[in-house]
């Protein structure tokens, strides 16, 4: 084999062996940013084939089968969804907005006392204030809802603060010098840099949502709360494990989804 041949050889295996270093690298890079998006899914499968083999080597009396039915089951779960999903609407319709006017600079002076008041509100104890509003309005869903979206306003509110706030003042500067108006400067620039921070707030305040929805069902709400009840009502620890594995499983894949639009959204705007 001639010299040159031998080279163009050597030639083509280093640039192969550029390309699967390249591969690996991007696969490493891929695997660091986006981990937790693989194992989570992998917790979540093992919690659920537990959850069927502890049900499968225990013999149910009949309470229990009926309050462990699939029907029963579904039925809870579709209204701590509801309750979870309308109080995140309601918690993105409030705190985007107002927090687009407490991030203006007319409105700097008041920024602080009511993110301060978000933070007390968030600080409180979500099953008392939930008592509370049941006793002083009324028991059931709306009282609930009001009660969920209270407690997780901040995360989004501050979140869509902090990114309007940290949008570089270079690009609405040359946004300005094109001949945007305020309201286009607004729209068309800060608000879609801020986008990646606010849905970050909006993953935290549904994870919130879905974990204090549980305390739903003592004012009358339902939910998977009802299941810890009947639970601790009825005496039976195989209803109570099984409702504690259902809701864990209900809050690690609403957390994933969340964390899985979260990258889309942060992806498209990077």
């Amino acid at each position: 084999m001639s010299t040159a041949t031998t080279e163009t050889v050597d030639s083509q295996s280093d640039v192969a062996v550029l390309e699967e270093e390249k591969k690996q690298g991007r696969f490493a890079s891929l695997w660091l940013q986006h981990y937790d998006l693989v194992i989570l899914p992998g917790i979540i499968v093992v919690l659920l084939l537990a959850l069927l083999l502890y049900i499968g080597t225990r013999d149910l009396d009949t309470i229990e089968q009926r309050v462990l039915a699939p029907d029963n089951l579904a039925s809870l779960l579709g209204q701590h969804l509801w309750l979870a999903a309308l109080s995140t609407i309601l918690v993105l319709v409030i705190a985007v907005p107002l927090g687009i006017l407490l991030s203006r600079r007319a409105a700097r002076r008041v920024q602080g006392p009511v993110l301060a008041i978000g933070g007390f509100a968030q600080a409180l104890p979500p099953f008392g204030v939930l008592l509370l509003m049941a006793f002083a309005f009324n028991f059931g869903v709306t009282t609930a809802v009001i009660g969920l979206t209270l407690a997780a306003l901040l995360p989004v509110l501050r979140n869509t603060v902090i990114g309007l706030q940290q949008v570089d003042q270079s690009l609405i500067e040359a946004a300005r010098g094109m001949g945007m108006s305020s309201r286009q400067t607004l729209f068309r620039v800060e608000v879609p840099l801020a986008v990646p921070v606010i849905v970050a707030g909006l993953r935290v305040a549904l994870v919130l949502n879905v974990g204090t929805a549980t305390l739903a069902s003592y004012i009358g709400a339902g939910g998977l709360g009802e299941l810890v009840q009947q639970a601790l009502r009825l005496n039976r620890i195989n209803v109570l494990l099984v409702a504690g594995a259902i809701i864990a499983t209900v809050a690690l894949l609403i957390d994933w989804l969340a964390g899985v639009a979260e990258r889309i959204v942060v992806t498209r705007s990077g």
